[in-house]
Order: C-alpha cells, then sequence, then structure tokens
C-alpha cells in the first residue's frame, strides 16, 4: 500500500484567479485538487489524452511548489485507499462551505474534479448536499451524453473537454445538448464549427451555461506551447 498523510483540508475555497470572479456574481467556489494522471500512483484521469497531460493546469502558478504537489499526492492515495474516511471529511468540509456561503451571501458552488475525472456522481455527495451547484469538466462522453440526457443529478453540471483524439464524441455531445470546452491559441471566435462560442475565462460559473455551448479558453502555461493538436489554432 502506497503511503500518506492526510491533509488538513481538501477543499481550496476561492484560492484561484479563475473562480474567484465568480464573487461578482455572486457565487464562492470551492475546488478539489488531487494529483492528476498517475502521478499518485492511481490513474485518476483514466481518459487524459497527452494532450492533455501536457496542458493540465497541476502545475500552473503556486501548485508548482512541493508542498502543494504533496498535498495533491496525499489526497488522491487518502480518496482510493480510505475512501470511506475521506467521504466524511469531504462532506464535514462541504457542511461548513455551505453554512459560510448562508453567512456572507453567496451561492455555494463546487468542482470536486479540480485536476481529476472522477465519476462523483456515484458517491451520493451530491444527493447528500442539494443546495450546493456542484460542476466538473470531464473526458468520459458517456458521463457527459448522461448529463446531456438529464441522467445526472439535478444539481450536477458536466462539461465535455475537447482534446487531440475525441472531436467527433465531442460534436456528439454538442448535437444531444451537452457544452464542451476547448482551448484556443490566441483568440476566441464568436462560432466555431456552427456553435456559438463563450468566454470560459471571465468565470468557473459553468453550471449556468447555455445548452450546446463551446466554451472557449485561451491557452495558457505549458498549453502555450501545444503540438499535439489540443490546443486550437483555428478561429472559425
Amino acid at each position: 500500500m502506497l503511503k500518506f498523510t492526510k491533509p488538513g483540508k481538501l477543499l481550496n475555497i476561492d484560492n484561484n484567479a479563475k473562480t474567484v470572479k465568480g464573487q461578482k456574481y455572486g457565487v464562492k467556489t470551492a475546488i478539489l485538487y488531487m494529483a492528476p494522471a498517475d502521478l499518485s500512483g492511481f490513474n485518476l484521469c483514466a481518459m487524459a489524452s497527452d494532450g492533455c497531460k501536457f496542458a493540465c493546469l497541476n502545475t500552473a502558478g503556486q501548485s508548482i511548489y512541493p508542498s502543494v504537489q504533496l498535498s495533491r499526492i496525499n489526497k488522491a492515495r487518502w480518496y482510493m485507499q480510505e475512501r470511506d474516511t475521506f467521504l466524511e471529511q469531504l462532506a464535514k468540509e462541504l457542511t461548513n462551505f455551505v453554512k459560510r456561503c448562508e453567512l456572507e451571501g453567496y451561492l455555494p458552488a463546487v468542482r470536486l474534479n479540480g485536476t481529476s475525472d472522477i465519476p462523483w456522481e456515484n458517491s451520493g455527495i451530491m444527493q447528500k448536499f442539494p443546495q450546493i451547484n456542484f460542476y466538473d469538466y470531464t473526458k468520459y462522453y458517456k458521463r457527459a451524453v448522461k448529463w446531456a440526457s438529464g441522467k445526472m443529478p439535478k444539481n450536477y453540471h458536466i462539461t465535455f473537454s475537447l482534446d487531440e483524439e475525441n472531436h467527433p464524441e465531442a460534436f456528439k455531445v454538442l448535437k444531444r445538448g451537452g457544452n464542451i470546452a476547448a482551448v484556443f491559441r490566441k483568440a476566441l471566435p464568436k462560432k466555431y464549427k456552427g456553435y456559438r462560442v463563450i468566454d470560459g475565462d471571465k468565470s468557473d460559473i459553468r453550471f449556468q451555461d447555455k445548452k450546446q455551448s463551446i466554451v472557449g479558453l485561451i491557452a495558457k502555461g505549458k498549453a502555450k506551447k501545444d503540438e499535439t493538436g489540443f490546443v486550437l489554432d483555428a478561429v472559425s
């Protein structure tokens, strides 16, 4: 069994340049960051492409520090090796987060897959906290289609992530009423392949996006140097 130390807290509350933008819309956001792909010894991003791994924001900003990376590894190992106690801690923190939002007058939003791709709809967490708007990005086509078909918990929003390998699946998601996220190299077009593009960098409030939208993101960090096709050069 891989060793781990339980971190003090699981959730990161609006300590993110993007999610903090949601406060001006009355939303406070908590995110769970765990070691992506197989960095912890367990693969939490089974559908990640090479481009996705290269452009991953896991090492963006202050996340590059060893202490942050170790914390994320510990969280991932805790989740994989002691699921029950992990979920107990998560529930405690979510309860406190809801209370904090109520006191401060914010709508609570939670993204559990900050740097992972786990089917949280199977955990029972959404059902325990109906007052929270949960949302995630995913590379799992079936999860995205399930959401587009209205078969996910009502308080859980899913956005399918486009990469260099899943274009056919992504546009099937759009046709079925879902949304996709796409990274553009320099500028966002008003439309892409006939679908409207919205600025995903304005905030991370994905659960308020209109259906059949492409959430456009400008390449950042390592993604600026992507050559896999993960980042789109086309602007029409």
